[in-house]
């Protein structure tokens, strides 16, 4: 087992945390987009929260490791390297600024907020296109760059790639954001 083997193998593992952490994020928007109760939106943010330190450290690693091994068996100068290093590097702090503020707000909201049906404050900070949209683009991002690493394309197909994916993303988030949101209205009951 070579040094090079062990760094492949946590560039992988952060990978995989990476991507946990996204999936939660996105699941998580999901499940408090159809909440209904306050309760139910500050436990699904309980869950979501844990996505932070886990996204942290996964891209810590997957930095680490790839540029170790960008360094010592590929060179900085292979297209898909290059282009997969620029979407990280421009990933991670999209993804912290578009994010995290947002989420902070809603579990803050959730917190103050008195158990019972969800508030259409609450309510408008959970359906923010711009959340839904970067945490989905994210996800679509990773693929693309995993797809990079796979398949290792020339310069100009890995821009293709990261260009389709940025698209796929946008696009597959517009696709939820522009659907209506469903009310929940309750009928009044019929006194006979």
């Amino acid at each position: 087992m070579s040094a090079y083997d062990i760094a492949l193998f946590f560039h992988i593992s952060g990978a995989i945390a990476y991507f946990l952490a996204a999936s939660i994020w996105l699941l998580g928007l999901s499940l408090q987009r159809r909440a209904q109760r306050v309760e139910q939106v500050r436990a699904i943010g309980s869950m979501v929260d844990v996505a932070g330190p886990v996204s942290g450290v996964g891209l810590l690693i997957l930095i680490v490791s790839g540029l170790y091994m960008a360094a010592t068996a590929w060179g900085f100068g292979t297209g898909w390297i290059d282009v997969a290093i620029i979407s990280l590097v421009l990933i991670a702090p999209l993804g912290a600024a578009l994010t995290v503020p947002r989420r902070l707000k809603i579990d803050r909201l959730a917190r103050a907020t008195p158990d019972g049906p969800v508030p259409e404050n609450l309510a408008r900070l959970i359906h923010d296109p711009i959340l839904q949209t970067s945490v989905q683009t994210l996800l679509v991002l990773l693929l693309g760059i995993v797809f990079l690493m796979t398949t290792k394309p020339s310069l100009i197909g890995s821009i293709i790639v990261m260009l389709i994916a940025l698209a796929l993303g946008i696009v597959s988030s517009l696709l939820i954001v522009v659907r209506p949101r469903r009310q929940h209205v309750v009928a009044p009951m019929d006194h006979a």
